[in-house]
């Protein structure tokens, strides 16, 4: 076993070798599901587009990594003037679906493949385009690797017959979603959004909420210059804990590679606050070019955690919906530590005062160890509904709730019946109510685990395959030592020449050991 790690950490090395030696690769880039600045070969100056312009290279990266529901591909020639002409009509649609301020983001992404460009002959051959613009729909993962034929049957990408003018588009668009979107919609007004109590599969749209609260949250932290002598070994022992248990991979395989490079980016050793300030920015540049989730997150949209309104839900959503997830993917021994590392991470980076400090409040009447998932998962449960009820009143009083989504008691009986013993009225309390807490635990371990990482799963991109045990070994332990594994996992290549660069590496290694303490109730 103790090879096999030596092995996995050499391939590691190598990997980081070649990875800065190697160009980045501009495709997943952040603003690919962002607006784009067409300044290219048939643009128009700084006008700003909202279509994702793709050629062979991105075609498939783009449709297997997108959250959308849908996608629509126009096929054009940049020589056409045809296509010339009807750019601003497709822009009409897409300014609704795509882009930062996107008026219905997430469900379907619009995009533009130019098929006068050499690169992209054969993936235009693929499907057999014959005119420009041609213009085609479908579920975004039946293009990855897809094809098109005109007398092909059973196909579930399907030629879009009525488009020549934006209102014909949005029009078959509505008659396939059952939708009644419009071209003047504005960007907040979302009545059409559904309530996320009468459709439990819609926690699987969560999973990217809660990669934008983890790259959000992470970004603050930067922006805000909070890692801090004092605050180090909180957001270490928190990324600790996301590198084996947070419910998306990337952002498992992200966390994991900032430990890794922790060290140097932010030396303990640094006394002098002149010093520790300098690497501080140095490290909010060297940090940022990490991108805890990926290089495409945060997108820029909520879509489980979007609110009626501008300013509700969104953020703070996702961090409830990850802490939920991780509270519900832990062992039973980790649960000590996991609750530590979240009340640590809260106090020292959540900065709206007032919730950081009722959090702070909750996590000090804690007065025994957790030893149990079980414990740990239902105490934060109780914690998030005496949040609910407490903003209840509040939201009430000042008439700042969301009317789409008022707090509730969670869960509702429409989600787990079997949660509540004996019939329990609307106003009813939390503490009030006769809770069976065992169906509750089945249910939120149902909830935020299995199901939502099922969209994920039918996309391939969370592998439960046990291939991040060895992270959960090496970065979730109280005395986790920060060695890089979790890239090497992915690309493992059992050669035996690196043994000898594998202990040389193991052996400074031992000289870079994170070991914390872990802080007392009183010290969260």
């Amino acid at each position: 076993m103790y090879q096999k790690l030596l092995i996995l950490i050499a391939n590691l090395l190598l990997l980081t070798i070649v990875s800065s030696e190697a160009a980045p690769l501009s495709l997943g880039s952040r603003s690919i599901l962002r607006s784009i600045t067409d300044g290219g070969e048939g643009g128009r100056g700084g006008d700003v587009d909202n279509a994702v312009e793709l050629n062979v290279t991105s075609f498939d990266t783009l449709f297997r990594d997108t959250p959308a529901t849908y996608a629509v591909v126009e096929f054009f020639a940049h020589w056409c003037p045809a296509c010339r002409n009807y750019k601003p009509h497709y822009e009409r649609v897409a300014r609704l679906f795509n882009g930062p301020n996107a008026v219905h983001p997430g469900i379907i992404l619009m995009t533009r493949v130019d098929c006068a460009l050499k690169i992209n002959t054969k993936l235009c051959d693929k499907f057999s385009v014959s005119h420009y613009p041609m213009l085609f729909w479908g579920p975004p993962s039946k293009f990855v690797s897809g094809s098109w034929e005109p007398k092909q049957e059973k196909s579930e990408i399907h030629v879009i017959d009525d488009a020549r003018t934006a209102d014909r588009l949005l029009n078959w668009i509505n008659k396939q979603t059952g939708s009644s979107y419009g071209l003047e919609d504005e960007k907040f007004e979302n009545e059409q959004l559904p309530s996320n109590i009468s459709d439990p599969g819609q926690i699987s749209r969560a999973v990217y909420d809660v990669e934008e609260a983890t790259a959000t949250a992470f970004d603050i932290i930067l922006e805000q210059k909070m890692i801090k002598s004092e605050t180090r070994a909180s957001l270490i022992r928190f990324l600790q804990l996301l590198a084996p248990h947070h419910p998306s991979r990337r952002c498992r395989k992200g966390s994991a590679e900032i430990l890794v490079n922790f060290d140097d980016l932010s030396p303990s050793h640094m006394k002098s606050p002149e010093k520790l300030e300098v690497v501080i920015n140095n490290a909010k540049g060297a940090l940022g070019n990490f991108q805890i989730c990926g290089k495409e997150v945060p997108r820029g949209y909520w879509m489980f955690c979007r609110g009626s309104k501008n300013d509700t839900r969104g953020f703070s959503c996702g961090l409830w919906v990850l802490l939920h997830s991780l509270s519900v993917r832990i062992d039973d021994g980790e649960s000590q530590f996991t609750f530590t590392a979240i009340c640590d991470f809260i106090h020292n980076f959540f900065i709206c005062e007032e919730c950081r400090q009722h959090f702070y409040e909750m996590c000090s009447s804690v007065t025994s160890l957790f030893s149990k998932t079980r414990d740990f998962a239902l105490w934060l449960w109780r914690a998030h509904n005496n949040v609910n009820e407490r903003l209840m009143i509040e939201e009430a009083s000042l008439k700042t709730a969301d009317p789409k989504f008022p707090k509730i008691i969670w869960p509702p009986a429409q989600l787990c019946s079997l949660c509540y013993r004996s019939q329990s009225k609307a106003d009813t309390k939390f503490s009030q109510i006769d809770w069976d807490e065992d169906e509750v635990f089945t249910f939120l371990s149902s909830y935020y685990g299995k199901m939502l990482v099922s969209l994920y799963k039918e996309k391939d991109l969370l592998r439960d395959d046990g291939t991040d045990g060895a992270l959960e070994d090496l970065v979730a332990t109280t005395n986790a030592v920060v060695v890089p594994v979790g890239a090497a996992l992915a690309i493992a290549l059992a050669s035996c020449a690196f043994g000898a660069l594998a202990c040389y590496w193991r052996s400074q290694q031992k000289n870079r050991k994170y070991y914390y303490q872990l802080h007392s109730l009183k010290n969260i």
